[in-house]
């Protein structure tokens, strides 16, 4: 017979899993310092051997990291989805800026849409709760603030699509773009008009997802990556002509009077 006598799970094997899935699903962010190995035992319900067995084996699988003096971290897992030399690659290539751009229009397109069918309510109004700081920023000067709540933004939608691969996927991608190896995000923020457009395509996004129409949210999607798309290719025109306007401007110096 295939049958075979069942064995109680080690207590420890339970707090692996409880851990592993709370980082699988992003709530346990890269980074995240864990709470004291007392409170999280009498947390978790188990022994202090327990926890530590279980906290030895995520360290061994890479998905903690202990600190001197610290404490235990949720390790940087998002590192290792680009190499550093492919990552110098993507600074030094202007046109993987709008690979990237283009990569985004499509990703979070469809997790606009699924966050619109899929989210909770509580999904929904984690979403609604950062575009309501996002307009209280956009009254203060703070380039760096705007955002940082613009990336906070989109991955609000992405967890709402509840795809873990997605989810990964996107957090990594973000962390480049925090970094400014695609772009600086600061460059949509200079101008008052362009702050104004982008709030408002926010709040298009922001009204599709609480209204749950799945259509109108890709589409809001889409249409604010556009528009992020065509201001940084007319910024890098922009640039490309003062190049050569300073070129002709130096050399119509050099020439003196006639």
């Amino acid at each position: 017979m295939p049958f075979k006598p069942v064995e109680p799970e080690k207590l420890s094997l339970a707090v692996i899993r409880q851990i592993e899935g709370l980082i699988l699903r992003g709530i346990l962010r890269p980074g995240e310092r864990l709470p004291s190995e007392r409170e999280l035992s009498e947390r978790l319900g188990v022994s202090r051997p327990s926890l530590r067995e279980a906290i030895a084996t995520l360290q061994g699988d890479g998905l903690l990291a202990s600190k001197a003096g610290a404490g235990i971290f949720v390790a940087d897992v998002l590192g290792s989805a680009f190499s550093p030399a492919l990552t110098r690659l993507f600074a030094r290539n202007d046109e993987a800026v709008f690979d990237y751009l283009s990569f985004r229009r499509d990703m979070e397109g469809l997790a606009a849409e699924r966050a619109a069918r899929l989210g909770s309510d509580t999904d929904l109004q984690v979403i609604d709760t950062v575009y309501r700081k996002m307009e209280a920023a956009h009254a203060k000067p703070s380039a760096e603030a705007e955002a940082e709540l613009d990336a906070d933004f989109h991955l609000a939608i992405i967890e709402a699509s509840h795809n873990v691969i997605m989810l990964h996927m996107m957090r990594s991608m973000y962390q480049l773009l925090r970094e400014g190896v695609f772009y600086n995000r600061q460059i949509m923020f200079k101008q008052r008009t362009t702050r104004d457009t982008l709030l408002a395509q926010h709040a298009n996004i922001n009204n599709a997802l609480q209204s749950r129409d799945p259509i109108a949210a890709r589409a809001a999607v889409v249409a604010h990556l556009s528009y992020v798309e065509q201001s940084l290719r007319d910024d890098v025109k922009a640039q490309a002509n003062e190049a050569i306007a300073q070129q002709r401007f130096e050399h119509e110096k050099s020439r003196g009077p006639k």
